[in-house]
């Protein structure tokens, strides 16, 4: 039986948000922002091929450290609702890179985004 791979990384996504103006220069030629959520420092932004991560840093927050997730790296992914008793839902990305857990606030709808991976990864959209 394979061993569980612990979390390389863990995100929480507050709500929705307007995609960010300065997200232009991390753009590459073509690539479209197609939303975008508050993190709990920072900003989320799905593209039409990959998930970009920016985390501010320090006291500040003037340093950025920005991840940058290809769609093509995803191997496998999970997405679970919200319940009763525990209202956020959670995406989980298995990657080439590790295991990421995405903790996602009430009121973001973890099937648009489940929908969203399953369109890039399963149609080959953008690669």
């Amino acid at each position: 039986m394979p061993q569980e791979l612990s979390v390389l990384t863990m995100w929480t996504f507050v709500s929705e948000c307007p995609i960010p103006r300065d997200i232009g220069p991390v753009l590459i030629d073509g690539e479209e922002p197609i939303a975008a959520y508050k993190t709990l420092r920072d900003s989320a932004v799905f593209t039409d091929r990959r998930l970009i991560v920016r985390d501010a840093q320090g006291m500040t927050g003037k340093k950025v450290e920005i991840y940058s997730l290809p769609y093509s790296s995803i191997i496998m992914w999970s997405s679970e609702n919200a319940g009763m008793i525990d209202f956020n839902s959670e995406l989980e990305l298995w990657t080439h890179a590790g295991h990421i857990k995405v903790k996602l606030g009430r009121g973001i709808d973890v099937r648009r985004l489940d929908s969203l991976i399953s369109t890039r990864i399963l149609t080959k959209a953008g690669h």
